[in-house]
């Protein structure tokens, strides 16, 4: 295969898809809503297709499967205004937010057996409602993915720092970021993932899971990068659900792009980083607590640099692959907007100390959910 002279290959892009959760709310109160069955209806009625997530008051939309960004760019702004709608015709307010801003109700969970059962086993933990972005991108051989996942691991804590949208819960400032990785973090298998030797070690470490019952089946596997238990895809979901469509159009780009940039090195026979687990795992805390407006532990160098830096850094790791996508230079862009304007969690921030009261800051999340999607 020819290669450009980014040393990237110039074809077999590896196919992406993006999933992105949404929170309903009552749109006079901003408590939460558990009519996501009736939104999913009237979804249908006007031609989406939405899936019941683990609580009543979240949905979930699904794009097909490009091979670009640009293949992706409209479904993902007409997901987002037509959920909105469906939302708004049974009385719901859709917000693209992490965690809520008001505790959930009790007996929330949507009524199907596989989250009946999983409240039954897990408990409270079943009562935490979380939105995450999970980005999948094709790798169809078991053996690379795994590979691809240890290449990704260096740059997980950056990936949260970047789309941290979830401050605010119980109606005031948690002081985290991403409260919403936080809460995560209780279930047994979240987290950054080991370091694994092969698809086989992969297997094994899943299969302990299931034959102790830390999990139910395989899609209880809830490390932040993962092996898709049905896709042949690597599936990166450390993410907060991104405040504006836009950002998630650059979350997924770079998670493209870094996909890219692993099978390149593999290729080249370049072993990827054995992160320490509980340095990465600490390093994920800290992205969590500061997201872009502190510091971020650069689990390469052992050291502390600025959330900013962090985020140059993992650009100029992917840039080859960005340019040879054709997206460098409107991914450096919508990157230097974040810098500038701040993401969903400084918006949140920012707004909560302007005007002091919670309502509004809802109201806010509310339009930049679907800010610039066709209505």
């Amino acid at each position: 295969m020819e290669k450009p002279a980014s040393g990237l290959p110039s074809a077999g892009t590896p196919t992406l898809g993006i999933e992105e959760e949404f929170l309903l709310c009552d749109p006079q109160t901003g408590r939460l809503s558990l009519r996501n069955s009736e939104v999913a209806e009237a979804g249908r009625e006007l031609g989406i297709t939405l899936q019941l997530e683990l609580s009543r008051c979240q949905v979930e939309t699904a794009t097909s499967i490009g091979t670009h960004i640009r293949d992706l760019r409209d479904q993902l702004c007409e997901s987002r205004a037509v959920t909105a709608d469906a939302a708004a015709r049974v009385g719901c307010q859709l917000i693209a937010v992490g965690t809520p801003f008001y505790d959930p109700p009790i007996d929330a969970v949507t009524p199907e057996s596989r989250y009946q059962r999983m409240a039954g086993l897990y408990g409270a933990l079943s009562d935490g409602v979380m939105c995450g972005c999970h980005i999948h991108v094709g790798v169809d051989d078991r053996e690379r993915a795994v590979q691809i996942i240890n290449h990704l691991r260096p740059w997980l804590p950056t990936l949260l720092a970047l789309t941290a949208n979830s401050p605010i819960s119980s109606g005031r400032d948690t002081g985290y970021a991403s409260w919403r990785y936080v809460l995560f973090g209780r279930w047994p298998s979240s987290g950054p993932p080991p370091y694994f030797e092969s698809a086989q070690h992969y297997e094994a470490a899943v299969s302990a899971m299931l034959e102790t019952g830390v999990i139910l089946d395989p899609h209880m596997v809830y490390w932040d990068v993962r092996v898709s238990d049905h896709l042949p895809t690597v599936e990166i979901r450390i993410s907060d659900v991104p405040a504006t469509v836009e950002e998630t159009i650059t979350l997924a780009t770079l998670v493209h792009a870094l996909v890219v940039t692993a099978n390149a090195a593999i290729a080249t026979g370049e072993t990827a980083p054995a992160v320490d687990q509980d340095l990465l795992r600490a390093a994920c805390w800290r992205a969590a607590r500061d997201g872009l407006e502190g510091k971020s532990l650069d689990v390469k160098g052992v050291r502390l640099v600025t959330a900013h830096q962090a985020v140059r850094h993992l650009l100029e790791h992917v840039a080859p692959a960005l340019a040879a996508l054709g997206e460098l230079e409107q991914v450096t862009a919508s990157l230097d907007t974040i810098f500038d304007l701040g993401n969903g969690a400084i918006v949140q921030r920012r707004e909560l100390a302007r005007r002091a009261q919670v309502a509004d800051v809802i109201d806010e999340c509310a339009r930049r959910t679907f800010e610039g999607c066709r209505p």
